[in-house]
């Protein structure tokens, strides 16, 4: 057993999706959150500025004796991730690879659609993994840049004609496509996901990556031997203003975090 707390890293409010999941999944284990929200978005962001707001993210959770650190965010995952694995003593589990697994199992015509930020889509991370599983298959690719500002604006339930119209532009050539799944490959984009499902239909299976990564780093400390037995507090910590942060955290988490989230300056 390791009651030490994991590490979860986003750029901003989306990497809630994989707390919410690990308190699902596994309420007994600690996370320690650290969101840049001052310097959100990281979608428009060039792979060496990514890498390195990314390792003074690493730099400040492990200050807190983590045990591994999910890294919840779709632009780091894709653009910079092979880069730090090889330097993360610690362990990371990203959401690429945990997302294109899921999909293989629900893509029986061999199609996946990807929605992701700009910096996601332009990495190829998704079609490399993809084709890695299965060469024969397919990934239908859009960026998506608005849609993380709509939600971090509260803009993402249905009936919102914003939208509702930003998903239908964006969504209509994977429709095209005729996919069998789509990877929201952004963590915040599963807070749109009743808006996102109503567009795509029935039909199409939503992959939660942010979902898929805190189950891959579950999977991993269980095979270590490294789940813990025990809970301590959830500690929330931002680059920039943590009420504001609080406020929209309960839309992920259907809890009340104010006053419970710190304001932090990187190294």
């Amino acid at each position: 057993m390791d009651n030490r707390a994991i590490g979860v890293f986003d750029s901003g409010l989306g990497g809630l999706t994989a707390v919410r999941a690990l308190r699902e999944r596994a309420p007994l284990e600690s996370v320690v959150y650290f969101g840049d929200t001052g310097r959100v978005p990281y979608g428009t962001r060039s792979a060496e500025t990514i890498a390195r707001y990314t390792r003074q993210a690493l730099s400040f959770l492990h200050t807190f004796n983590i045990k591994t650190v999910i890294v919840a965010c779709g632009t780091v995952s894709s653009a910079a991730f092979p880069l730090l694995t090889a330097e993360e003593k610690a362990g990371l589990t990203g959401v690429v690879e945990p997302a294109v697994t899921r999909a293989v199992g629900f893509a029986p015509n061999g199609r996946v659609g990807l929605i992701g930020t700009a910096a996601t889509v332009a990495s190829r991370a998704y079609h490399d993994a993809l084709r890695n599983h299965n060469a024969a298959m397919t990934l239908t690719a859009a960026a998506c840049p608005l849609l993380v500002p709509l939600v971090e604006n509260g803009r993402c339930h249905p009936g919102d004609f914003v939208a509702e119209t930003v998903a239908r532009e964006y969504l209509a050539q994977i429709k095209q496509n005729d996919v069998d799944c789509l990877i929201l490959g952004c963590t915040h984009y599963p807070l749109l996901s009743e808006v996102i499902a109503a567009e795509m239909g029935p039909k199409v299976t939503l992959i939660d990556a942010g979902r898929e990564a805190a189950l891959a780093a579950l999977e991993n400390l269980c095979s270590l031997d490294a789940l813990a037995d025990a809970k301590s507090p959830d500690r929330y910590y931002v680059s920039d203003s943590a009420p504001g942060f609080a406020a929209l955290a309960s839309v992920f988490l259907n809890e009340d975090l104010q006053g419970r989230v710190e304001k932090t300056t990187l190294p």
